[in-house]
C-alpha cells in the first residue's frame, strides 16, 4: 500500500466526510444553491493566496534542489495560472476582483491555512506536503468521482466548469505529480516512528478541509 493510501486508510472517517461531503454531491447534480457556491468561491480565492505562501515555505523547507524546483513550479502555477483562472470563474458568477480582494476571511479558511503553515513551520517538507495533500490530491479525486456521475459535466449543470477543471488532465497531472513527490519524500523520511505523527497531521488537515465544504453548505439557503 502506498504512503498516501496508508494515510487515507488511517483517516478513513475524516476522508469520507471530506471527499463525500454533500456540498460536492450537490455540485454534481446541480442542486447546490448559488449563494453557497459564491461564498465558497470568494473564500477559495483567499485560500489560494495562503496556499501560495505554503508553497513558498516549501521552497525554504526543501532539502534538495529538485524539491525546490518542484515547489517553485507549484508556486508559479498558483500565482500565474490558477489565480487567473479562479478570477475568471468568479466573474462568471458575478464576483468582481474587488469583491474578492475585500472579502473578510472566513474562520474555516483561516483555520485550515494556518494549520498547514504551522505544520510546515514546525516540521519538515514531508510534514508540510502531508498537510497539503487533502487539498492538492483530494480535489483531483473528488472531481474525478463527480465527473463520472451522469449529467455532472453537462452544460446544463452550472457547476460543470468547476468539475471539469479539476477532473481535467492538467489538474490531474498536478495531483499525480504531488502524490509522486509525497511518496518520494515518505520513502526518505517517513520512519515507522514518525508515521503516527504524520497520520495525525493528515487527519486534522482532512477534517479542516471538510469544514471548508461545510462553510459553504451552511449558507446554501
Amino acid at each position: 500500500m502506498s504512503f498516501f493510501e496508508r494515510l487515507k486508510t488511517a483517516a478513513s472517517a475524516e476522508w469520507r466526510a471530506y471527499a463525500e461531503h454533500p456540498f460536492t454531491d450537490a455540485m454534481a447534480d446541480g442542486s447546490l444553491s448559488e449563494a453557497a457556491f459564491r461564498h465558497y468561491l470568494v473564500q477559495d480565492y483567499l485560500f489560494l493566496i495562503e496556499f501560495a505562501r505554503a508553497y513558498a515555505l516549501a521552497i525554504y523547507k526543501s532539502p534538495a534542489l529538485a524539491d525546490m524546483r518542484e515547489s517553485a513550479a507549484g508556486l508559479s502555477a498558483i500565482l500565474d495560472v490558477e489565480m487567473d483562472l479562479h478570477v475568471k470563474l468568479c466573474a462568471g458568477w458575478g464576483l468582481s476582483l474587488d469583491d474578492l480582494e475585500h472579502a473578510p476571511p472566513a474562520s474555516e479558511m483561516l483555520a485550515y491555512t494556518r494549520y498547514v503553515l504551522d505544520a510546515g513551520m514546525r516540521g519538515d517538507l514531508l510534514a508540510l506536503k502531508v498537510a497539503l495533500a487533502p487539498c492538492v490530491i483530494g480535489y483531483a479525486e473528488i472531481a474525478a468521482r463527480l465527473a463520472a456521475r451522469s449529467g455532472a459535466l453537462a452544460a446544463t449543470n452550472p457547476y460543470c466548469v468547476w468539475i471539469a477543471e479539476y477532473a481535467g488532465a492538467p489538474y490531474q497531472e498536478v495531483a499525480a505529480s504531488a502524490r509522486a513527490q509525497l511518496e518520494r519524500l515518505a520513502d526518505r523520511y517517513a520512519t515507522p516512528a514518525r508515521e503516527a505523527e504524520l497520520i495525525a497531521i493528515f487527519r486534522e488537515a482532512t477534517r479542516l478541509e471538510a469544514d471548508f465544504w461545510e462553510m459553504g453548505w451552511r449558507v446554501r439557503q
